[in-house]
């Protein structure tokens, strides 16, 4: 299996767009992040660019409008975020990292459930 390309955080406000709606065009793109952003054109011009280069989007000429959609699923993303943060952070301990969690925060009986099922999910298989 490839390894999903490295997306900045800046480059992931693009690709948000195309996971809800694909394919969209170039000036689609354009339009919705200069208003969201206050980018400029030509920097949402480098970000398609580079999320190209990276084999992130593809695009396709649709008579004078490239139309661009993702090559990397949203799911694909969060795993290699999670793990690069995961391995930046706890050095790869998920246990640690789970256990900081749930010292630090205050979670519903709900979610201690629905953690706990989790859990036990993970143990028996």
């Amino acid at each position: 299996m490839q390894e999903s390309p490295r997306i900045t955080e800046a480059e992931s406000e693009v690709m948000k767009l195309l996971w809800q709606k694909e394919p969209l065009s170039a000036n689609e793109i354009i339009s919705k992040l200069t208003q969201q952003m206050q980018w400029s054109d030509q920097t949402i011009k480098t970000f398609l660019n580079r999320l190209h280069k990276k084999k992130a989007i593809a695009f396709e000429k649709s008579g004078r409008n490239y139309l661009y959609s993702p090559l990397v699923s949203h799911d694909e993303y969060l795993k290699t975020e999670n793990r690069s943060f995961l391995d930046r952070v706890y050095k790869g301990a998920v246990g640690m990292l789970c256990a900081k969690f749930l010292e630090e925060e205050n979670l519903s009986e709900k979610e201690i459930e629905e953690l706990q099922q989790l859990l036990e999910k993970k143990k028996n298989s």
